[in-house]
């Protein structure tokens, strides 16, 4: 019988030592995968490790969050994909395999009904970068992203799918009513909450993680959580290939490295209180 929990160590984001669960060496993939990686190589990893995951996982940046789709080549039931995001990460732009376009790898995959996206706080849901996004799975309405519109025109706040602090929460609580009693798949990148609150290596949301534990219990209240993850923690990058390395320092923000510590200690601050909720 597989374990409920399994951290998946791709890039030593997390102290696998200060987990409460077992860790699978995946260290030597990690280069390989971060934040693109070709097809065969992708096939090869999920051939290697498909049958050795559990429902829960956690594993390393979120570099790595193209991983999901593979995650959720486990799940055979009509599923549901909610995700906690600062990124909607629909590009449909090449590569095929890339952390800002997991999403469509996801909605290849026949058990994925719909994908829901909430947080996104960057501009590529705004005109002019949401052009490419993937708009045809928005207006199918197989996908939905949710974004922060707060400090933008009123114009904005009409924007499909929008949210801001004052409304979000009565907005997820009728998108959960929507979904009531549907298999569902959660994944968090720690991007999504504020910059106080988790370290990464891409820009900050504006979630606090009690916003998340409120809407992970809002979700299981109506809906069977059935696996989910969590990735997000900062790691320094190492890559296998230069084409890689070009175009993820390309697309990341310019930051300044943070301390060991600091990254150790407020991302375990924010999983201690979210883990529990998404993994009950």
């Amino acid at each position: 019988m597989l374990p409920p929990a399994l951290h998946i160590d791709l890039d030593g984001a997390w102290n696998s030592q200060a987990l409460p669960f077992a860790t699978l060496d995946a260290t030597r993939w990690g280069p390989a995968l971060r934040f693109s990686a070709p097809s065969p190589l992708i096939e090869k990893f999920d051939s290697e490790f498909r049958s050795r995951l559990a429902p829960f996982l956690l594993y390393g940046s979120g570099d790595f969050h193209h991983l999901t789709a593979i995650w959720l080549r486990r799940i055979t039931e009509p599923c549901m994909v909610v995700s906690f995001d600062n990124h909607p990460d629909w590009a449909v732009t090449p590569p095929k395999w890339c952390c800002g376009g997991w999403v469509n790898r996801a909605l290849d995959l026949a058990p994925v009904q719909r994908i829901s996206v909430w947080g996104c706080g960057n501009s590529e849901c705004w005109w002019p970068q949401q052009i490419f996004g993937n708009r045809r799975a928005e207006r199918q309405g197989r996908l939905e992203v949710h974004p922060w519109a707060d400090e933008r025109s009123v114009k904005d706040h009409g924007r499909r799918g929008a949210i801001v602090r004052d409304n979000w929460r009565t907005r997820f609580e009728q998108f959960v009513d929507g979904i009531r009693g549907t298999p569902v798949y959660v994944t968090i990148d720690l991007d999504c909450l504020e910059n106080s609150e988790a370290i990464t290596n891409w820009e900050s949301g504006r979630f606090h993680a009690a916003d998340l534990v409120w809407a992970l219990n809002i979700l299981r209240a109506a809906c069977p959580i059935i696996a989910g993850d969590i990735c997000g923690a900062f790691s320094t990058p190492s890559y296998a290939r230069w084409q890689q390395r070009f175009a993820s320092e390309m697309d990341h923000p310019k930051m300044v490295p943070p301390s060991h510590d600091e990254v150790e200690r407020t991302n375990f601050a924010a999983l201690e209180r979210l883990w529990p909720a998404l993994a009950q």
